[in-house]
């Protein structure tokens, strides 16, 4: 099997020369994602899965895989679960862009948070996994990782919120008057810094975990794109969004009888966190608004690369069209 969008040969031949000959039986696309093109590959033994810069012009520090990579490999020696890195590959005429490799696990991933076809036993245990393992990347120290660099220690909120203005003010697509008002709302908002940092994931979400197979167990955090040092209520807001967009807004569980299904609501979520996270304060509403704004303006970039032709998923006119639906969430949490 191989992929239409990826020429196999100049790849086998990379993979013959690294790993010694032997036949490249898979290169296959994986469906989802927005941003980084991500394939399987099974060449001999090895199953892996490549992730690649996408073709055409690159905006400065989008894409960035090295950094994926290199948060990668640090955490996986702190004990955050991550898939093995394997190698980083810089030379973009082998393939047409930088890529790396990493190891293909065997697991569950659900982008529906409701986890349709899970006991309600088990969905109560893998939401409590999932904050577990925030609580457990966030705990980490970046010095002792060998990330001290990996981002801006402090004011965590306040440059993203002008990040995340400024993206939204150089998009093409269409205003959203909603998100008009959040980027007003947002920067009047902000808390006063506390000093919190951490290695933060920047999309951590359900459907960017890996479940064990059998178990409501963690197996890995995937999708690093985002990831920077920022604050800890960062990533536990982003979490929070599911709370607040419903099913058919990207898999969240707003208005599903969360007793019935055996998911806490996101009182209890965060509270479980904070029991096994290093102190840390309670989540408020900006932090959720916050997060609801972030999605938003991604999915307006979603949207313009789609106008563009260079959207990576092939979903990305349908996900474009959630910008508006997130800024209205948060518009109603004001």
């Amino acid at each position: 099997m191989s992929s239409p969008d990826l020429d196999p040969a100049p790849l086998r031949a990379f993979l013959d020369h690294r790993f010694g000959p032997a036949p490249m039986a898979e290169l296959a696309r994986i469906s989802g994602g927005q941003s980084n093109p991500t394939y399987f590959v099974t060449h001999g033994a090895r199953r892996m899965v490549l992730r690649k810069q996408p073709d055409g012009p690159i905006l400065r520090g989008a894409h960035a895989i090295d950094r994926e990579y290199r948060v990668m490999a640090a955490l996986g020696q702190h004990g955050v679960p991550v898939p093995d890195t394997i190698l980083f590959h810089e030379n973009p005429e082998t393939i047409g862009t930088p890529f790396y490799l990493m190891e293909r696990l065997d697991g569950r991933v659900f982008n529906d948070c409701s986890l349709p076809g899970v006991p309600p036993v088990e969905r109560k245990a893998m939401y409590e996994a999932m904050a577990e393992v925030m609580a457990r990347l966030h705990a980490v120290d970046p010095d002792a990782a060998g990330l001290a660099d990996y981002g801006k220690p402090g004011n965590y909120f306040e440059r993203q919120v002008r990040r995340w203005t400024k993206q939204l003010r150089a998009s093409q697509s269409d205003p959203i008057p909603e998100l008009e008002r959040l980027a007003d709302w947002l920067p009047d908002h902000i808390r006063e810094d506390d000093g919190m940092s951490c290695v933060a994931h920047g999309d951590f979400r359900l459907g960017n975990l890996m479940f064990h197979r059998d178990e409501p167990k963690v197996i890995a955090i995937l999708d690093w794109e985002l990831s920077t040092l920022g604050h800890p209520l960062a990533d536990l807001g982003f979490c929070g969004m599911t709370w607040h967009t419903s099913p058919d807004e990207y898999g969240g569980i707003r208005g599903l009888d969360l007793a019935s299904l055996g998911i806490p609501d996101l009182t209890a979520f965060q509270t479980h966190y904070r029991v096994h996270a290093r102190p840390t304060p309670p989540l408020q509403d900006f932090h959720v608004i916050f997060s609801l704004f972030r999605f938003a303006v991604i999915f307006v970039g979603i949207s313009d690369r789609a106008r563009a032709g260079t959207a990576a998923g092939a979903n990305a006119r349908d996900v474009a069209s959630l910008a508006r639906s997130f800024a209205q969430r948060a518009a109603e949490m004001i």
